[in-house]
């Protein structure tokens, strides 16, 4: 039941959503590539870059010691926000995709040799495909692939543990999947794999800004999220790694801040976190990312969870009123995402003419190019929402993709 949710008191804070577009009111509807910031996230790195901007971690001065006290509040405030059980498991990023390319290179490095295997799952976005079969190169290693059925599930009962053997060393799976919306069971793919010592990475990019997370309640080995996907600064992200893995993995990139002394007879590295935060962080993001995440919790995610599925079943329940039209994914438990084809009609199309309309949706494969050919179509339209986003606002996108469709008869 939602609380004191007032979605047009939300909307007012993001100054964004006010835009005009090809002279309509915006309906923004593109959330699943990145979310609108509200203004406490925009003064939040103004104000840095106003009032106290400088190098953190390296200086005595005001200014660097302001920044270096907000920088780890934000860690504080992330180890918290996920319930992690200690600051230094909490690592500053550029975003999900950075945060699995420290996983798949700093993690095989220390436990993945020629021969073992990795686990992914075929409905999983390029950056968590594409970094582990790299590292498989390198390392003479197995990806394997768990499926998903025409519902767009993982078949993870009839298929997980006949993947995993003795050499399996890593499961890599999304949250909710940017192109289908399904709510996967991580839990029960954590509980799986623990069972057989596998060691787990959540890419939570897709869920964060929809789902509660708590990493010691899912036991997971490691999970990411990127900033702008939950309205904070693009540039800005978070891996939180279990301490006991992390302080076994070597560092991901050299320079400086992560390391303790150098010396042409050789490096010691720094404590954790900051051996995996090598050069200079994109500070002002990171105030940016403490912004977002605050307006998160005074929402509370018991609302925006409870509201975005109301959303959602509506505008499926909509989208199924029109001719020709076919839902990609049905999923038993999905996020607000839906991708869908119109019978006859390029996604391109369909997206190109709905701009028209001040509608943003996204066409195309969505970096998700294994799901495309899952179902042998090229791409989809997609509409992924927000909690700023209306009931209003499906209607009038409903209204508008049924002009489009009249357009190109």
């Amino acid at each position: 039941m939602i609380k004191d949710y007032n979605v047009t008191q939300i909307r007012a804070d993001f100054p964004l959503l006010q835009e005009k577009v090809r002279g309509k009111n915006l309906i923004y509807l593109d959330n699943a590539a990145t979310t609108q910031k509200p203004l406490s996230v925009i003064n939040a790195v103004s104000d840095y870059y106003l009032k106290y901007n400088a190098n953190v971690h390296r200086g005595v001065h005001y200014l660097s010691a302001k920044g270096t006290q907000m920088f780890e509040d934000t860690r504080k405030f992330v180890k918290n926000f996920i319930n992690a059980s200690d600051v230094s498991e909490i690592i500053f990023t550029r975003g999900t995709t950075e945060s699995i390319n420290l996983v798949a290179s700093s993690f095989c490095e220390a436990f993945v040799g020629k021969g073992d295997e990795i686990i992914i799952s075929e409905m999983e976005h390029h950056s968590n495909i594409v970094p582990f079969q790299l590292a498989g190169q390198r390392h003479g290693a197995v990806i394997k692939v768990l499926p998903f059925d025409e519902d767009g599930e993982l078949m993870i009962d009839d298929r997980l543990e006949d993947l995993i053997t003795e050499k399996t060393k890593l499961i890599s799976v999304c949250h909710v999947s940017n192109s289908l919306g399904t709510i996967n069971d991580i839990k029960k793919i954590i509980n799986i794999a623990h069972k057989h010592n596998v060691s787990v990475l959540i890419d939570g990019a897709q869920a964060i800004s929809h789902l509660k997370v708590d990493v010691r309640e899912l036991d997971c080995d490691f999970y990411c999220f990127s900033g702008h996907k939950i309205y904070a600064p693009m540039g800005s992200g978070i891996l939180y790694g279990k301490k006991s893995l992390l302080e076994k993995m070597p560092p991901y990139q050299g320079g400086g801040e992560m390391i303790k002394e150098v010396r042409f007879s050789g490096t010691t590295f720094n404590d954790l976190p900051y051996k995996f935060e090598a050069g200079t962080p994109s500070v002002a993001d990171v105030a940016g990312l403490k912004a977002a995440l605050e307006y998160v919790e005074h929402i509370g995610y018991e609302n925006i969870e409870y509201y975005e599925s109301q959303l959602t079943n509506y505008a499926l329940e909509k989208l199924k009123t029109i001719s020709g039209i076919r839902i990609i994914g049905n999923a038993k438990r999905r996020a607000g995402v839906i991708s869908f084809l119109i019978d006859g009609y390029h996604p391109l199309d369909i997206g190109t003419l709905l701009d028209l309309f001040g509608v943003a949706i996204r066409t195309g494969h969505h970096c998700a190019q294994p799901v495309m050919e899952h179902y042998s179509i090229v791409g989809t339209c997609r509409l992924s929402i927000a909690m700023y986003n209306t009931f209003d606002e499906i209607d009038m996108f409903v209204e508008s993709l049924c002009q489009a469709i009249k357009m190109l008869r």
